[in-house]
């Protein structure tokens, strides 16, 4: 009997804890003690138990009842096997709340019945869970502020993520509204990165589009709108760029463990077997009358989902690829941005928590959201690691190289110095900031950014005296940080030198450079009388999202046409002489040619020579003379606009 007894109380012991994690067990046992008794006299059984027995048993009487009570309230059945997501916490249900809040958060996406992915597109897609009111209202501050316009609002959730339908820029990104440009260059960075340089991720290879769409034009250096190639990019082919590249940024923000993808409450719209087409048909029925004016309206409509595989991430992110393409979908970008790294991660990233990270009074995005979207840190400056104030206090800047850099024309103003860990990125694509917007430099092959031996000694050396450093990028040192530099990069000064750059209890970066231009090579500097470095010549290029009217392509173009909108794609050849160039060399080489003598009768006759093309000038070149000094540029048409 006793042995029936504890066999059915497994079964049921089993049954009733199938569906949740079960209580600590009591220690396992083979078959019930020959001492406890037969089945004959169950009282005399009971009161020839020991202490230890009676505790058993109690024990078992009282999980076998918790057990039925259990069975009773969830009858277990078999079920079909599907793929079913759930969202744990630390082994148990996850309540909902603290999403994003905890430095270190524990939940995490488990896919159950496959490894990985969502399933098919449309099947089985959890648009998850509600933010809670103290979440929405924190996260609705951090980004807004306490008192923010109704203009802002609607230019932030009025943005999708959309290329332009401009066969010319169809690589772009198109910007409608002011405001989210920080948002949209960022995203546009990275799909350069992967239409240029990468494969895809996804599954399917792409062609490296340095060969497919540029290399003929640019072996001929023919002046033909060779821009236009980009017209054979496939939506399949881009849409995948733009997957993967919103899922690296995540990936980014979340330290490289967890992606939070940020969606609508479109249970009651979303048509599963529908085409992408339909799907958005959809989505913009469902936000008819939908606008964003308090922490309350956010709290309603988002869903937020937790992964930390970034492959199901990006199925995710395809699966629901039409609501970022929507007009919240820059909005939703940016809130997953934060959520992946977490609110309370975010605030201690920045050296100002108080402040919205959307500016007032125009809307813009603020430095902090574009170096979370470069880095994976809200820090607000663009200088290297950190800045010690002294008395405990510190800036923080940015913490390590990135993939896709940053300049900005503010540093040509002297208003900021941006690190090296910006301005030599792993790949030749650029964020660039002015006062009001954000826009994107990139080129072609890696090589522009490579340096031979006399340039990455410069480099070097620079970097060092950077360190030393503490006037948040004023460019000067102590003379005890000039000893450490001259220490640290074997550079040796005559006492007269020396004392010349000491002579005014700090050192200038330009005074310096000047001295090493004139010191010997075997002491260190850069004097170099064989003049055998030569200039680099390459190309970049400048996109700038903001939708411009234009007439088919043309601004001169008659006849009543009606204007486009699209956004602008410019070329630039540019010319970097050698850094140590002496400045009057440089005037010599660009100035007018000399007058030569014929040798016949005396007299003087002009020689006809090749004229270099005039440089030209624009805002976009003093940020690209940021990163190569005395950089000219050239380009054909309009200028290259930043604003």
């Amino acid at each position: 009997m006793a042995d029936q007894d504890d066999d059915e109380f497994r079964m049921a012991l089993r049954m009733s804890l199938q569906p949740s994690p079960p209580s600590p067990p009591e220690a396992k046992r083979s078959k019930p003690r020959d001492n406890v008794g037969s089945s004959s006299s169950q009282e005399g059984e009971e009161e020839e138990l020991s202490p230890e027995a009676k505790t058993r048993k109690l024990q078992r009487e009282q999980m076998a009842a918790a057990a039925e009570k259990r069975m009773g309230k969830s009858p277990v059945v078999a079920a079909p096997k599907v793929e079913k997501k759930i969202d744990v916490v630390q082994g148990t249900e996850k309540s909902g709340s603290n999403l994003g809040l905890d430095k270190k958060p524990a939940e995490k996406s488990v896919l159950i019945g496959k490894s990985d992915g969502v399933g098919e597109v449309g099947k089985s897609l959890n648009f998850g869970e509600e933010l809670s009111a103290q979440e929405a209202d924190q996260l609705f501050t951090m980004v807004f502020g306490d008192c923010v316009s109704k203009d802002i609002l609607a230019q932030w959730s009025n943005q999708g993520i959309r290329f332009s339908s401009d066969p010319e820029t169809c690589m772009g990104l198109v910007q409608h509204e002011g405001g989210p440009c920080g948002v949209l260059a960022t995203i546009q960075a990275f799909v350069l990165k992967h239409l240029l340089f990468s494969s895809d991720e996804l599954g399917k290879n792409t062609v490296n589009l340095v060969t497919q769409v540029f290399a003929p034009s640019i072996c001929s250096q023919s002046e033909s709108a060779i821009l236009g190639n980009f017209a054979s990019l496939t939506e399949d082919g881009k849409a995948r760029a733009l997957i993967q590249s919103m899922a690296d940024i995540l990936f980014l923000c979340g330290s490289k463990k967890r992606a939070v993808i940020v969606t609508l409450n479109l249970s009651n719209h979303w048509p599963e077997d529908a085409e992408d087409g339909q799907k958005e048909e959809a989505v913009t029925k469902a936000l008819q009358g939908l606008s964003i004016e308090s922490a309350s309206d956010l709290q309603k409509v988002l869903r937020v989902n937790t992964y930390t595989s970034q492959s199901s991430a990006c199925q995710q992110l395809k699966a629901v690829l039409p609501v970022f393409q929507s007009r919240m979908g820059a909005l939703l970008f940016l809130i997953s941005s934060l959520l992946s790294r977490g609110l309370e991660t975010v605030q201690a990233d920045r050296d100002d928590p108080t402040l919205p990270l959307v500016t007032a009074p125009f809307g813009h995005a603020s430095q902090e959201i574009v170096n979370l979207l470069l880095c994976g840190k809200a820090v607000a400056n663009v200088f290297d690691g950190s800045m010690d104030l002294g008395g405990g206090m510190s800036l923080k800047g940015i913490p390590t190289n990135v993939e896709v850099g940053f300049l900005t024309l503010l540093e040509s103003l002297n208003f900021c110095k941006v690190g090296q860990n910006l301005k030599s990125p792993k790949y030749p694509i650029w964020v660039i900031g002015s006062e009001s917007h954000y826009t994107v430099l990139f080129a072609l092959e890696a090589s522009v950014q490579d340096e031979n031996e006399q340039e990455e000694r410069e480099s070097q050396i620079r970097k060092a005296f950077d360190a030393q450093d503490q006037s948040g990028g004023g460019g000067f040192i102590s003379e005890e940080g000039l000893h450490q530099v001259l220490r640290q990069m074997n550079i040796s000064l005559l006492q007269e030198k020396l004392n010349n750059l000491c002579s005014m209890g700090f050192i200038v970066w330009s005074e310096f450079w000047q001295v090493l231009l004139d010191l010997d090579k075997n002491l260190g500097g850069f004097k170099d009388s064989t003049g055998l470095m030569g200039k680099k010549v390459f190309e970049l290029y400048h996109f700038n999202g903001i939708a411009k009217s234009v007439m088919n392509g043309s601004q001169g173009i008659s006849g009543g046409e009606s204007p486009m909108q699209r956004p602008r794609l410019s070329r630039l050849r540019v010319t970097v002489p050698p850094r140590w160039t002496p400045e009057e060399f440089m005037a010599d080489v660009v100035g007018p040619q000399n007058l030569g003598r014929n040798g016949s009768g005396g007299k003087d006759t002009v020689i006809e020579i090749t004229q270099p093309e005039p440089p030209q000038h624009a805002p976009l070149v003093d940020c690209i003379r940021t990163r190569w000094a005395r950089a000219t540029c050239n380009w054909v048409g309009d200028p290259p606009s930043i604003v």
